[in-house]
């Protein structure tokens, strides 16, 4: 029986991985590096640390990775203090799963950015436990945040749903052995080897609802 909810935050409650990209891009141009169209992808579940290596090692940003990862953090913080790029239906899913299940929160953003989107949102007394993938020792595809968000929430992985968007994510939830929802990503979709791991595929936010895992 599922007896916990843990979301992924960019690209499932907020409509982000542009922005995190974008604001990335115009670092590393900016620095002289050299932007790549292939970069979202290869960076998407990436923990802060990861992609600060990754954005100085392989893009040629000459900064090291802890003033990369601020300089990225402090223009998302300013976006998100402006408007909160909501997904279509994604509150009203957080409040509806929160009625049946205890909630966590495991995502890639770095904790500057959990805990802004927490204040900002007024969902803070909803999540549980809420977690960074640099708060663990592999980002995602590796399966450690949604692990030690299961260990918080005091369950069994595999009794947990995670509702994921992206290609690294639903291989991060399938491999801590838990029940996977996909709301595809629209801008870097999952590809087929990596979405048939679903569970269960669904179009909007609004489509989350507890009845059809009541019993499972």
């Amino acid at each position: 029986m599922i007896a916990a909810v843990i979301f992924d935050l960019d690209g499932v409650l907020l409509e982000s991985e542009q922005v995190w990209n974008e604001a990335k891009r115009e670092l590393v141009e900016e620095r002289g590096g050299s932007w790549r169209d292939s970069a979202p992808r290869d960076m998407m579940g990436m923990s802060s640390p990861e992609w600060s290596a990754y954005l100085r090692d392989e893009l040629g940003l000459d900064m090291d990775g802890a003033a990369i990862s601020d300089a990225v953090v402090a223009r998302l913080e300013a976006i998100y203090r402006e408007r909160l790029p909501w997904i279509d239906g994604a509150r009203e899913a957080v409040e509806r799963m929160a009625a049946g299940w205890p909630l966590g929160l495991a995502s890639s953003s770095n904790r500057e950015i959990i805990d802004l989107f927490l204040a900002l949102s007024g969902l803070a007394e909803l999540f549980a436990v809420t977690l960074s993938s640099e708060q663990v020792a592999r980002g995602k595809p590796a399966p450690d945040v949604y692990l030690e968000a299961a260990r918080r929430l005091g369950v069994r992985p595999g009794d947990c749903l995670a509702v994921e968007d992206s290609e690294n994510g639903i291989r991060a939830a399938k491999a801590a052995g838990m029940c996977v929802v996909v709301l595809p990503n629209t801008e870097w979709p999952p590809r087929g080897d990596a979405l048939e791991l679903a569970d269960e595929v669904i179009g909007s936010m609004h489509e989350l609802s507890p009845v059809p895992f009541r019993d499972r």
